[in-house]
Formats: structure tokens, C-alpha cells, sequence
């Protein structure tokens, strides 16, 4: 894929599909608040677990239609014979743990909402509320993994969350919004402290 006319400068791991160009424009990095939404990050970045996220952003509409829009009342009480069903679903990763993972995490999630009133004051309370804008000049100053995203992994562990080691929840929060890590020189670096 060529690089865009438009004269933006942007991350270079957005470069080499459309649907990469596309998320890293509209969705990486942007702030969510929306529970359902939090859900499917968190679906989805553990489905990515030994895949490439352009493998995941190509299924999330099979994800989508499969799993109720990420309703996670309506996950969380999935059968083993629905997750038999969705082990045959091509338009999924057919993963037997992925995805009876996804029907205790939602489980999982929903506890947390009991206590915290919503995942989302939960997971955005460990930053504060406020995104932590990261200074990157390349791609060799991205880390896989953080002091941060080890806690938050480790406390989700604890709550029965699985599919959360650090490096999934770290590529969740910069999906979310929760860290900028946007280069420095990428014209979307900040736009979600706006």
C-alpha cells in the first residue's frame, strides 16, 4: 500500500493495509468510555494472542455478529454447546480457549462491574481518568509491555480474567486511549487528550 496523498504523517505500522491506515486514523489511541466497547478490546486483543492484529481487525465483524455485538450479559451465559458452536464459525479465531475465555471473561466483567459501579471507572481509575500521552519518537521507544500494564494484568488475573498477560493489556490500553503512544511526529499523537 502506497503511503496517503494527504500529507499526514503517521505511525509506520499503519502503512501496509488499508484496514491498519484506517483504525490508526479513526480508532487507535481515541479514548473509550463505552462498556461494550471496553469489552470487545478486551475480547479481541486476547483473541490476538499469537496473531497479527490485521487478523483480528479483518474477523471483528464475524466477532461482532458472533458474540451479540459484545453484549457481555449475553456472553456471560453462553453454554458449552454455543461455544462448540463458535469453535465451527469461520468467521472467528475458532481457538477453543479464546473463546471460552471470552464467555468467563464476560462473567468476570460483570463482577467488576458490581463493584466499581462500571469496568470503565475500574480500568480507567488505574490512569486516573486521564490518558497518559507517551514520548515516542520511533517505533523502537513503543515497549510491548509496562510497569502499569503488568499491575493491571496481574489485578485482572486475580478477578478471573484470562487472556490478560501484560503485553495484551498493554496493546489494550493504547488501543482504548489509555496511553498516547502515537509518534511523535504522527499527526493523531495527542488528539485524544483534546
Amino acid at each position: 500500500m502506497a503511503e496517503p496523498a494527504d500529507g499526514k504523517k503517521r505511525c509506520p505500522w499503519c502503512l501496509n493495509h488499508p484496514l491498519y491506515l484506517a483504525y490508526h486514523d479513526e480508532e487507535w489511541g481515541m479514548p473509550v468510555h463505552d462498556e461494550r466497547k471496553l469489552f470487545e478490546a478486551l475480547i479481541l486483543d486476547g483473541a490476538q494472542a499469537g496473531l497479527s492484529w490485521l487478523t483480528i481487525l479483518k474477523k471483528r465483524e464475524g466477532y461482532r455478529q458472533a458474540f451479540d455485538q459484545f453484549d457481555f450479559t449475553k456472553v456471560a451465559r453462553y453454554t458449552q454447546a454455543r461455544c462448540d458452536k463458535l469453535c465451527q464459525n469461520e468467521q472467528i479465531i475458532r481457538n477453543p480457549l479464546k473463546i471460552r475465555s471470552a464467555v468467563s471473561n464476560a462473567q468476570a466483567f460483570i463482577e467488576v462491574r458490581k463493584e466499581h459501579g462500571s469496568f470503565d471507572a475500574y480500568l480507567w481509575g488505574f490512569v486516573g481518568r486521564v490518558p497518559i500521552i507517551n514520548d515516542r519518537p520511533s517505533m523502537q521507544d513503543v515497549p510491548a509491555t509496562t510497569e502499569l500494564s503488568s499491575t493491571i494484568a496481574k489485578d485482572l488475573k486475580k478477578r478471573g480474567f484470562n487472556f490478560v498477560g501484560s503485553t495484551i493489556i498493554y496493546a489494550m490500553m493504547q488501543a482504548i486511549g489509555m496511553v498516547d503512544d502515537h509518534l511523535n511526529d504522527c499527526w493523531r499523537k495527542g488528539c485524544g487528550a483534546r
